[in-house]
């Protein structure tokens, strides 16, 4: 199968890269670099270093004729969002338009569209299901569930397939740990600094933090399944902040205590999504809790320094 990965240097579009590499599949990564980084990009992959609003883009899906697009690029930063929500809308609400047209003009049949817990708000109920209010607090919300309605628009007026995957809280490998990065990634780059992390508000918020290995198996089974589905990709249980941060002071043998600062306004206390029909209908289930993912990770980690 030929598929077209956008985002491709970046932190979960990389790892999807090299997953349907390591299958046999042939693969196209796009990325302009505004936060992808070039040494994620996998050698085996055919890259173009465009933007997906490029008029380019229309030549990349005529030469390659992909069948699948995995479409990940995407601005994520929240705060980012609401400075600037024009510069938000034009890369996750028009860039997703722009490859949608290309998907239609050039033949390609599905899009894998990875959305976000951001679209649910506050939670009415736990764990949160795909049938819960839409209700976003930010301008990142819109943007992300906006693309949404024109995927499936897309399909019942042109015959696009799809399937809509909402994470909940990635972390793993290479991700950021600058800007508004995930949250592990900004506790171990503190604790390997030696810096004490700063925790907002007493810690005992708590959120569903999936691992990107899992978050790459979805999107693989995708390719063959969840035909005009949306589907939470989560780990369906909920951690503490602070459970998090004794878990990764555990694992990198340190002792570094946090520092409590206030509150951040329009934080969510909590959040934890229910996996149960990406599991009926993909036949998905995690394979990594938060402990084995962080487990893992830190090994990872360790391997790559020592390398």
């Amino acid at each position: 199968m030929k598929v077209l990965v956008t985002g491709a240097a970046g932190f979960i579009g990389s790892h999807i890269v090299d997953s349907l590499i390591s299958l046999e599949h042939k693969v196209i990564g796009i990325d302009n670099f505004t936060t992808g980084v070039i040494q994620n990009i996998n050698k085996s992959c055919s890259f173009y270093e465009i933007d997906i609003n490029s008029e380019k883009l229309r030549e990349v899906f005529h030469d390659e004729k992909p069948d699948v697009v995995i479409h990940n690029a995407a601005q994520i930063n929240v705060n980012h969002s609401i400075k600037d929500p024009i510069k938000d809308e034009e890369i996750n609400i028009r860039g997703t338009v722009s490859i949608l047209e290309n998907m239609k003009n050039s033949g390609c049949s599905k899009i894998i569209y990875p959305s976000s817990a951001a679209i649910y708000g506050k939670p009415i109920y736990l764990p949160v299901d795909e049938l819960h209010p839409i209700q976003p607090m930010s301008f990142y919300g819109i943007s992300k569930y906006t693309p949404e309605l024109y995927i499936k628009t897309y399909s019942e007026l042109f015959g696009l397939d799809y399937t809509i995957l909402r994470y909940s809280n990635v972390f793993g490998l290479r991700q950021s740990a600058h800007g508004e990065a995930g949250v592990i990634s900004i506790f171990m780059d503190r604790l390997q600094k030696g810096l004490n992390p700063v925790i907002h508000g007493d810690g005992e918020q708590f959120r569903d933090f999936v691992y990107v290995k899992d978050v790459v198996r979805a999107n693989i089974f995708a390719l063959e399944k969840g035909s005009q589905s949306t589907l939470n990709i989560c780990t369906n249980s909920k951690s503490s902040i602070n459970h998090l941060l004794r878990q990764l002071q555990n694992n990198l043998n340190t002792n570094l205590e946090p520092k409590y600062e206030n509150e951040r306004k329009g934080d969510i206390k909590e959040s934890c999504l229910d996996n149960t029909s990406a599991f009926s209908i993909l036949g998905w289930k995690p394979e990594y809790s938060l402990e084995s993912g962080l487990k893992d990770l830190c090994e990872l980690q360790k391997r790559n320094r020592i390398q």
